[in-house]
């Protein structure tokens, strides 16, 4: 079974109900960070997001 890499906004930005998945470890990151930056004004790492946000389900 393959499995996927999730980052659900509101685990870091509250009140964000977005959330990213995919099979590909390195879309998902790109994708959130793309989403943070352009609706929240905020910057992260790959390394942050992986570290601190993304999920492997």
């Amino acid at each position: 079974m393959a499995r996927a890499h999730k980052l659900d906004c509101e685990s870091a930005a509250a009140d964000c109900r977005f959330v990213v998945q995919s099979e590909d470890e390195a879309e998902a990151i790109e994708l959130a960070k793309n989403h943070m930056r352009e609706i929240h004004g905020k910057e992260y790492t790959d390394d942050e997001l992986r570290t601190e946000h993304l999920q492997v389900v």
